[in-house]
């Protein structure tokens, strides 16, 4: 088990663990008040979101972990964003054929190829992925069989035996570490009409970044370019495969609106290229590309955010590189540091009416952990690691990026209303 959707070292509680179950109650021990229960936390806020640009066809298991909560306090952030891609969106919205307009616009820019151009280069090289779920949970349909779940997004093949990076939300369900792996399947639709089985080779939830593999060889493979070299107002065209399969290889063309942005979502903050180039549910994975006909972005999300459009946004190449290298290569990041636990925070609010310390209450520990070695057991609650104060899972996750596997730190939590110091050696997350 590894520090993904399950709530370890920096991520809240979702897939597998309901906060309204039993098995998550904070079981208050001796010394203080009675039981806690966490409430569970809203999908989304009405007035803005962060959407994970994935196609949902049955959102009954699949649509709980493709959309990505927007915090209330980021409304101003989200309306902050909209006003340079405002100043460089060069097409009027009409509502009929803007998309149309901006190709025409973007396609006979000096020293670049056109959209068509781009199009016939990237286009072969990017695939449509289904990932499909078969939940015991939900019983059995009208046939015997197990009701089923999927979800819809893109890939861009990076070698001509298979390998094809995607975004790990887009196939997320097919990680061993989660407990719907093994019935979930995925699929590969490529552009030349071929239907494919893939298997899941490695992916990384902080990233947002995955690699699958399809056995095929001979595929066109996708340049990738310099996302470092990129400037605001340039042209970006992206290529992926909106609202599913139907639409398969679209094209939309834009600019880069914007670089650096920093799009916090509930468990991490990505760096991305913000893009008015139409990113829509289904383009997750696929390729934003610059002129030279290059993959410089993987699209990732979009902002909605009523009576704006024009915020799409993409994961820089650069940083996406190393990541997909080591996941094709190991099937996760190595030397990253991993507690082993997974955990809810106590609120000011919380550790008013209960009677307990601020800091993250632990819920589980992972065998073999470094918290299990340290003696952490469920029901305590660490308010410091490293020598920093803890009041959040971030917190714990923003201490760990000054260590690595194998580090010890000094911590401190707290039981039964007795502080204990203690001593944690790092494990590697995998």
């Amino acid at each position: 088990m590894d520090d993904r959707n399950y709530g370890f070292d920096g991520r809240n509680n979702s897939t597998n663990n309901d906060n309204n179950s039993a098995n998550n109650k904070m079981l208050i021990p001796s010394g203080y008040s009675s039981y806690y229960v966490p409430k569970k936390k809203s999908n989304f806020k009405t007035y803005v979101a962060i959407i994970l640009a994935t196609s949902v066809i049955s959102s009954s298991i699949v649509g709980t972990a493709l959309y990505s909560r927007f915090s209330a306090a980021l409304k101003e952030q989200a309306e902050s964003l909209t006003a340079p891609a405002s100043s460089l969106n060069y097409t009027a919205s009409t509502g009929e054929n803007s998309s149309n307009a901006k190709l025409v616009n973007s396609s006979s820019i000096l020293g670049g190829f056109s959209v068509t151009q781009i199009a016939k280069k990237v286009g072969p090289s990017v695939v449509g992925i289904r990932m499909t779920v078969a939940s015991a949970n939900m019983g059995r349909n009208i046939v015997g069989g197990l009701p089923q779940s999927s979800g819809e997004g893109s890939g861009v093949i990076i070698s001509s035996d298979g390998y094809i990076m995607t975004n790990y939300h887009v196939v997320e369900y097919a990680d061993p570490q989660n407990t719907l792996s093994k019935n979930t399947t995925l699929e590969v639709f490529m552009p030349d009409g071929r239907q494919v089985k893939a298997a899941y080779v490695g992916g990384d939830w902080r990233t947002d970044l995955a690699v699958i593999k399809v056995d095929l060889k001979d595929l066109p493979v996708a340049e990738l370019g310099d996302s470092s070299a990129l400037e605001v107002g340039e042209q970006a065209v992206a290529i992926g495969n909106p609202l599913g399969m139907e639409f398969a290889g679209s094209v939309t063309a834009g600019v880069i609106s914007a670089l650096n942005r920093k799009v916090e979502m509930e468990d991490k903050t990505l760096n991305l290229i913000q893009t008015d180039a139409a990113i829509n549910p289904g383009n997750s994975g696929g390729a934003l590309v610059n002129s030279k006909g290059q993959v410089i972005g993987i699209n990732t999300v979009k902002i909605s955010v009523t009576g704006v459009e024009g915020l799409g946004f993409a994961i820089p190449m650069n940083d996406a590189k190393p990541i997909i290298e080591q996941l094709k290569m190991f099937g996760y990041v190595k030397g990253r540091p991993f507690i082993g636990i997974s955990g809810e925070e106590v609120t000011e609010v919380i550790s008013k009416q209960y009677g307990l310390p601020v800091g993250v209450y632990v819920l589980g520990v992972t065998a073999g952990s470094g918290a299990q070695s340290a003696g952490i057991q469920k029901g305590d609650i660490i308010v410091s690691l490293g020598g920093k104060e803890v009041k959040t899972m971030k917190d714990i996750d923003n201490i760990k990026k000054s260590y690595k596997a194998g580090d010890t730190v000094d911590a401190v939590i707290v039981r039964n209303n007795v502080n204990m110091n203690i001593k944690i050696t790092f494990t590697e997350e995998k």
